[in-house]
């Protein structure tokens, strides 16, 4: 095997290994992160409430794989709100900066969860995303990278924080994640 690739394994393993979990300002390890997750995710499906999930660029093709992984496996109503067509249009009529937070105006409520993925956490359009499903009581999800300190980080129910600046480690890091929580419906419910 290429040992260029090894090393890399080897520190893709770490940062995901050392993922960041954070609720309420309070640091969850790793495990706890994961089941606080599933369980949000879990009672999502029991109160029948809609899962959607939210990026931008290779962001938002995260998202789409795992709307399908929890659609699919944890039979989850999940949906991504990247659909071209209303995509552009809310762009046009509203501004980029509000893409999704004017969807979410009329979709999202409080039994609902908004997974929102940037791997900075600078993505306007992603926070202003964020602050509205806040206001409409519904939780909320975050997965970045890159500063310690990115403002989606500090918006969300759960934040979750990958260490690294490298787009390639952070998006495959956030999919592993999602595909992790997506796969405990299997286990738990088999």
């Amino acid at each position: 095997m290429d040992l260029d690739l090894l090393k890399r394994l080897d520190h893709f393993y770490k940062i995901v290994s050392k993922s960041e979990f954070t609720s309420n300002n309070q640091q969850l390890n790793v495990d706890d992160g994961i089941m606080f997750f599933f369980q949000l995710c879990n009672d999502l499906k029991k109160r029948a409430g809609n899962l959607y999930i939210i990026g931008n660029g290779g962001s938002a093709g995260v998202a789409a794989h795992a709307t399908t992984d929890f659609f699919n496996i944890a039979g989850i109503k999940a949906t991504t709100l990247h659909e071209s067509s209303l995509f552009s249009c809310f762009a046009n009529d509203y501004g980029y900066e509000n893409v999704f937070s004017k969807q979410i105006e009329k979709l999202v409520d409080e039994k609902d969860i908004l997974i929102a993925i940037s791997s900075s956490g600078n993505s306007m359009n992603i926070r202003n995303a964020v602050l509205t499903a806040n206001k409409k009581n519904t939780q909320t999800i975050t997965l970045t990278g890159f500063k310690k300190n990115n403002p989606l980080r500090q918006l969300g129910n759960l934040n979750i924080w990958l260490n690294s600046c490298d787009y390639g480690f952070v998006e495959i890091g956030h999919q592993f994640i999602l595909h992790n929580v997506a796969d405990k419906f299997n286990k738990v419910f088999k």
